[in-house]
């Protein structure tokens, strides 16, 4: 255990695990459209024939992927900390209050959560989909919408540690 661990303890390693898991997948598809996007430049300046509609696999690759790395950036305690006004406090303390910050995050990921759930429902009520390929945009949209609910349970999971005191290693 580094002191960065004592600090900052992750979440069950349960969740911490899953979350590993989705950002190996987020991974594997910023590969995915890297390829994507380098044939699409080199069909262009070989063949003049680009990828057709790469920008909509581009962006929608690119949304899921940020989604699927947040929650193991929180899993890991990866995220941004400022200290300069907690290095006084005691470690009990300093964890209650990034609980508390940790909390308000879960709260504000639940309602983009449930404004990405609301916007998939209605992509697919509408049938919307992409300009230049038609695909379906909500599957992606609801991807998203999951990908963020697994952020909010591993905020409340980071909650329960912090106010806790779980040990490292304790499912």
């Amino acid at each position: 255990m580094t002191e960065n661990d004592t600090h900052n303890p992750p979440v069950l390693p349960l969740i911490e695990r899953l979350t590993g898991s989705v950002a190996i997948f987020g991974g594997l598809l910023a590969l995915a459209v890297a390829g994507l996007v380098a044939v699409s430049v080199l069909g262009r300046w070989l063949f003049s024939m680009p990828v057709e509609g790469d920008f909509e696999f581009v962006k929608m690759a690119t949304a899921i992927g940020v989604f699927a790395y947040l929650p193991y950036t929180q899993a890991r305690r990866g995220n941004i900390m400022v200290d300069t006004f907690t290095g006084w406090m005691g470690q009990r303390a300093c964890d209650r209050l990034d609980a508390f910050w940790d909390l308000a995050y879960a709260a504000f990921m639940a309602l983009c959560t449930w404004g990405l759930f609301t916007g998939a429902r209605d992509a697919l009520g509408t049938g919307e989909t992409t300009m230049q390929l038609q695909l379906s945009v909500w599957p992606a949209i609801a991807l998203c919408a999951v990908l963020c609910a697994l952020l909010v349970v591993t905020c409340v999971g980071a909650v329960a540690r912090l106010i806790g005191g779980t040990p490292r290693g304790v499912a």
